[in-house]
């Protein structure tokens, strides 16, 4: 048996349950509640919410007769579980340190549970077994795989399971249709301005660098444009130094802004002579909130135009990367951009991750050199990097592009 663990947040507890309820369904259990502050820039205006936790089970299995129904869940945890939370109310301001307990086992059970539950899968027909290790050895989340093998069960018959092949270039076309391309607006008059964002470590300086370089020195999606390169970056010595190398590499200008004003003069400097204003911002952590909301403040300097692109890793698990396009929200980002495909070999958590928040994809990395290893994405070439799948790519390149 596999579950997935959540946590949402709300007004109040009744609020917290209803999107509980919304998004995962009747499955979802409730662990623990605690009180949070919510809202506010800067650390003020913030008010009073309650935060959420539990898990939910998604597995289903295969029934006789030729319909498919939920195992039966191992029934005296769930009693006993039952109990302790009837017995136990979880005051809003203090959780209630039985279920903390129990909801951090929860987690360390589940491969326990789902050893155990491995039986179960002979009543599953043997293309839907294969397909689910498929999901789970590209990473894809619990919920994404689930969907996707309801849709198989929906839409193909016991005689049409039969053959694989056909089953999974379904699949994998459905794969695709959940994976969102960034389209680019053409801005009304240059410059267009373009900011990274994102935590530590995701290689946001590298990803400047690799941009200026592509529209820059190469022209490589049109003609050559004119481009700059800011850096807010002020407490990193290395990261001013590595991008005014790689400016100095490709004659590309930098400038360096400290504060808000600052990086509004730079940007009004070189308003009429450049077509293209990258901005490379100071990594920081999804958790830290006072230090996000500072880092807002500061770009709203770049004006109301400006696009804001979310840089992250394609190696961050799925819990991660759900966190991380969560706490950037204030950001307004419009799309995410990929860094480090080539160090990972499972992409299905990325999948996954931007199709529950409905976020499009932009841009791809995959290597250290700027002046190359970097493209605008595009579902190919997530699809490519398939683990398992037989990849028809004649066929998904005429169904979704030439990439």
């Amino acid at each position: 048996m596999s579950f997935e663990t959540f946590k949402v947040q709300g007004a109040n507890y009744d609020d917290c349950v209803q999107k509980v309820r919304w998004e995962y369904g009747e499955k979802a259990v409730v662990m623990k509640r605690r009180a949070v502050r919510v809202g506010g820039v800067l650390g003020l205006f913030t008010r009073e919410g309650v935060e959420v936790t539990g898990y939910i089970s998604t597995d289903l299995r295969y029934a006789s007769g030729g319909s498919y129904a939920a195992p039966a869940r191992p029934l005296d945890f769930e009693t006993e579980k039952q109990k302790i939370l009837a017995a136990a109310p979880v005051p809003v301001n203090k959780p209630d340190p039985t279920l903390e307990k129990l909801l951090a086992r929860v987690e360390t059970l589940t491969e326990k549970i789902d050893a155990k539950a491995l039986p179960q899968r002979d009543e599953e027909h043997p293309t839907l077994v294969r397909l689910e290790d498929l999901f789970a050895q590209n990473d894809f989340s619990l919920n994404y795989t689930k969907a996707m093998l309801d849709r198989v069960r929906k839409e193909f018959s016991l005689d049409a399971l039969e053959d694989f092949d056909a089953v999974q270039d379904r699949v994998i076309e459905w794969i695709g249709e959940t994976i969102t391309i960034y389209t680019e607006t053409p801005v009304r008059r240059p410059p267009r301005i373009l900011v990274l964002v994102g935590p530590t470590g995701v290689g946001k300086t590298t990803t400047i660098a690799k941009l200026a370089a592509a529209y820059g020195v190469h022209g490589r999606w049109g003609e050559r444009l004119r481009v700059v390169m800011i850096t807010i970056d002020g407490y990193r010595i290395a990261a001013r130094d590595q991008l005014e190398k790689y400016g100095s590499i490709m004659e590309i200008p930098v400038a360096y802004a400290n504060n808000n004003e600052e990086l509004r003069k730079t940007i009004a400097f070189h308003q009429d002579s450049a077509d293209l204003i990258l901005v490379d911002t100071i990594g920081k952590s999804p958790r830290d909130a006072v230090e996000l909301a500072k880092m807002k403040a500061f770009l709203d300097a770049c004006g109301p135009a400006a696009e804001v692109h979310l840089a992250m890793t394609a190696g961050t698990k799925y819990s991660d990367v759900r966190e991380i396009l969560r706490q950037f929200t204030p950001f307004n980002y419009r799309s995410v951009v990929v860094t480090k495909l080539d160090e990972t070999s499972r992409v299905g958590n990325v999948i996954s991750a931007l199709f529950a928040d409905g976020k499009p994809v932009s841009y791809i990395t995959n290597g250290q050199g700027v002046e190359e290893y970097i493209h605008r994405a595009g579902v190919v070439r997530f699809l490519i990097n398939l683990e398992g799948f037989r990849i028809d790519r004649d066929a998904i390149e005429k169904q979704f592009g030439e990439q």
